[in-house]
């Protein structure tokens, strides 16, 4: 043992352990030791793994699989917009997780490209969508401001939003008014209001050269009377030939929804329904990320995969993260799947699922679990009140709710299904819908 001068210091971290030595007369018990002690480090110490995978609400994935036609249609639009052609707006609606906010994100990152004035709105039913409307109208005008030759055409929509904040949002403080300015601009007209403001930034657009267009989201959480001043006013802008254009987003029950408020919303909007991948997209969407890495799958791992997912594109996104997490080999096999297929199951019904089914109130539980105790969906109302020992007309309060907080939607004529894929196996393995079926 070599004798020296000694100094011995330790420190204890949050979550890891070192261990420093300035000796050089260590025994062999100390020496083991300070070596346990890296080991601890070692093994405590979390190790990060890069993954091409991205499940989340709205996350653009590695490789954007299956929407090739609807992108290429939307970019035509586009062009016609910036040609100041009058366009139509365009819905996409669909169930949840099949990737329409990406979409819609996607298109207005190829908006933006081409120069058209974007802005983004997610509806929410806390949220006030005419001071969020408002907020991106002035946004707009301070674009066009910053070039000098333009700066005339900003009082005329300016008033038109000030108008509709002052008669619409009084919460709001964005503009000081005497008791006789109020007076001035206050109207009890929503739908006039709004559409005041389109035409006005409608006109601006034309003669600027920036065309407009606004991308929203969750549509189907609009209050009725917003969502009519919002197709009026859109309407009107396109009759006078202004470049302002919607792409909005929503569940499938937004059909009903527009059609409802104004007949001639189906010759305002183009339509398209967002579904599942086909095989081949799911196994574009599968391989390429995976091929950044050196990976592959073989055909059976694909072929689970698919056979879980059923072509959802989050499903698939949370599944192949789960998998390529779990796997260090260069080939994904069938095996390796179903190794995670309880995980993945696992993270979708703490989070995916949860979130939607803690939104239900008792009443609403119960009728969820007469649904899925239908067996086959979409079921018929019927069946589902004589589940539940009632009328039908004793639970239209409770569908309604449902379908205003987004967990089911009608089919047909007196039909329900979920909202969220694969939520019906979701409610099966609790033990609280076990527990009903039980006393029913």
């Amino acid at each position: 043992m070599i004798q020296s001068k000694r100094a011995d210091s330790s420190k204890v971290g949050s979550g890891s352990i070192s261990y420093r030595i300035f000796r050089t007369d260590i025994t062999a018990n100390e020496l083991y030791c300070a070596a346990k002690c890296v080991i601890i480090w070692v093994e405590v110490m979390p190790v990060f793994k890069m993954n091409p995978y991205r499940p989340g609400a709205g996350l653009m994935p590695v490789y954007l699989a299956g929407r090739d036609e609807d992108i290429q249609n939307v970019e035509q639009m586009f062009e016609a917009l910036t040609l100041n052609i009058p366009t139509p707006s365009i819905i996409f609606s669909g169930l949840r997780g099949v990737g329409k906010t990406v979409l819609i994100n996607r298109l207005q990152k190829l908006a933006e490209e081409k120069e058209i004035f974007c802005r983004h709105i997610e509806v929410e039913e806390r949220n006030d969508f005419i001071s969020q409307i408002a907020a991106c109208g002035q946004a707009f005008l301070r674009q066009v401001s910053a070039k000098e030759k333009f700066k005339n055409l900003i009082q005329k929509p300016l008033d038109a939003i000030k108008a509709l904040v002052v008669s619409f949002d009084p919460n709001d403080s964005t503009f000081s008014l005497s008791v006789q300015e109020k007076e001035l601009y206050q109207s009890v007209n929503l739908t006039q209001s709004l559409t005041d403001v389109f035409t006005s930034i409608g006109e601006t657009a034309y003669k600027s050269g920036i065309p407009v267009c606004f991308f929203i989201d969750e549509i189907q959480y609009m209050k009725s009377k917003d969502l009519g001043a919002l197709i009026a006013a859109l309407h009107r802008t396109n009759q006078l030939g202004y470049p302002v254009m919607v792409a909005g987003a929503g569940l499938p029950k937004i059909y009903k929804m527009l059609s409802g408020e104004k007949s001639y919303s189906e010759r305002l909007f183009l339509y398209k329904e967002i579904g599942s991948l086909t095989d081949e997209q799911s196994r574009s969407a599968i391989e390429i990320p995976a091929k950044k890495f050196g990976i592959t799958y073989t055909d059976n791992a694909i072929e689970r995969i698919l056979s879980v997912t059923k072509g959802y594109p989050f499903f698939i996104q949370q599944l192949c993260q789960v998998v390529f997490k779990n796997v260090d080999e260069e080939v994904i096999e069938s095996r390796h799947v179903e190794q995670s297929v309880e995980e993945f199951f696992e993270t979708l019904d703490v989070g995916f699922f949860k979130v939607r089914y803690e939104r239900c109130a008792d009443s609403d539980k119960k009728f969820v679990f007469a649904m899925v105790k239908c067996g086959e969906l979409p079921c018929m109302i019927s069946n589902i009140a004589k589940n539940l020992h009632k009328n039908v007309s004793s639970i239209s309060t409770t569908r309604a709710q449902l379908i205003s907080k987004g967990i089911i939607y009608p089919v047909r004529y007196k039909e329900l299904d979920f909202t969220v894929p694969e939520f019906s196996g979701f409610i099966q393995r609790l033990a609280e819908y076990k527990a009903w079926c039980m006393e029913h």
